[in-house]
């Protein structure tokens, strides 16, 4: 998959200081788990669902999860599964496309037992789309049978298919057991590291778990008991830097009525150089407000200073929005260099005048800057994330 694949060379060339590269399920597994950036989720049971996966990676959507498990019913399993095989198949004889290749389409499970049954209905072609399975209220007992059916069923199809556990289990957010569940889960997504492309996290039913929603005027971490239960998990999951964690679902449309103000700044808007007149840089901002976006911007920034890249989206609108935040800005990508090119340590100012760069403590950030600017780019000096999702808008519009 190839990120911004749909704008023109022009528009590119306009944008990148580095374009986003060409990703392939066979790079870096950390590099792969980085260019899933918004990943889409959509119902088994959509009746033309191999025609809503083409058409939403024409439009930039490089992940894609056709779920079986919370997006429907119970009665509706036996019709979806049927649903999502077939239209695999369709997928397979017309694949989509995200830049040179067809993306990343996962199918979330209910169990494990759905796997080799899925498996066992798909033709060769069909097979080479499929990337792999979700694999929900995921703790290491019952970790470990998904897995090993994620594990046959490669062996089934003769080639790496990728497993994304999801933590959202009582055992995960109850406090007295969160230390020790957690501890298991990283037990297991070591022993199957060249399985597990990146830890997702279940937040709406850790939520509900407690009768709690977040309103759309807030974001995930003002709900203090999932924001401790997300520290901990980055604390055990992602230490080190081996395993990538991916951001809570964003779940709002659009609501005419606001409680609170936006804190969304006018001035990068009202001051951006924009190539493309189709856009203005008002009316985009005054957009995303009207459409609760400047909510899920913000939350893409606290994911990001909280060790989390990727995001679970339930709808097309979300994808630009975080796409553009997840690209590299100059200063981000000057820094992240200086930092890995110090191999024997201390600390370099900044080229931008304004840091310090303390070359041992920051590398994990820099590998993860440097892995997002491949996936994603980087931008030229002077532009920001409005740019970018004025350079999308535009197609679109």
């Amino acid at each position: 998959m190839r990120h911004f694949a749909f704008l023109d060379p022009a528009a590119r060339d306009a944008l990148f200081h580095c374009p986003p590269k060409e990703i392939s399920r066979e790079d870096d597994r950390r590099l792969v788990a980085t260019a899933l950036g918004a990943t889409l989720y959509a119902p088994g049971t959509r009746p033309k669902l191999s025609d809503d996966v083409r058409r939403q990676s024409a439009a930039g959507v490089a992940s894609m999860v056709l779920c079986l498990e919370d997006a429907i019913s119970d009665g509706e399993v036996a019709a979806a599964e049927a649903n999502v095989v077939r239209a695999l198949n369709e997928l397979g004889e017309d694949p989509p496309s995200v830049g040179d290749s067809p993306g990343m389409i996962f199918v979330r499970v209910r169990s494990a037992e759905q796997i080799p049954a899925l498996v066992a209905g798909l033709s060769p072609a069909a097979a080479d789309v499929l990337a792999g399975f979700v694999l929900p209220k995921f703790v290491e007992d019952s970790g470990e049978m998904s897995m090993a059916a994620v594990l046959r069923a490669c062996d089934d199809l003769g080639r790496q298919l990728w497993a994304m556990p999801v933590l959202e289990s009582p055992e995960v957010i109850n406090r007295e057991s969160r230390l020790e569940t957690l501890l298991g889960v990283r037990r297991l997504v070591d022993k199957h590291a060249d399985h597990v492309l990146a830890v997702r996290l279940g937040a709406t039913d850790l939520s509900g778990l407690y009768g709690l929603r977040r309103d759309r005027d807030l974001t995930i971490y003002d709900i203090a008991v999932v924001r401790d239960c997300i520290a901990d998990i980055v604390n055990v999951c992602a230490r080190g830097g081996d395993h990538v964690v991916t951001g809570p679902v964003w779940e709002y449309f659009a609501q005419p009525e606001r409680l609170f103000v936006s804190s969304l700044r006018v001035t990068p808007f009202a001051t951006a150089d924009l190539a493309d007149p189709v856009v203005q840089g008002p009316a985009m901002r005054r957009d995303l407000v009207s459409a609760d976006l400047d909510r899920l911007i913000k939350e893409v920034v606290l994911d990001k200073a909280n060790g989390l890249i990727g995001k679970t989206v339930i709808h097309p609108s979300h994808v630009a929005a975080v796409h553009a935040l997840y690209v590299v800005t100059h200063e981000e990508y000057e820094d992240a260099l200086t930092v890995a090119d110090g191999a024997t340590g201390g600390v370099r100012r900044s080229s931008y005048a304004n840091k310090m760069n303390e070359l041992r403590p920051h590398r994990l950030w820099a590998q993860a800057v440097l892995r997002r600017a491949e996936a994603f780019g980087v931008l030229k000096a002077g532009h920001t994330f409005v740019d970018v999702l004025a350079a999308s808008q535009a197609v679109m519009a």
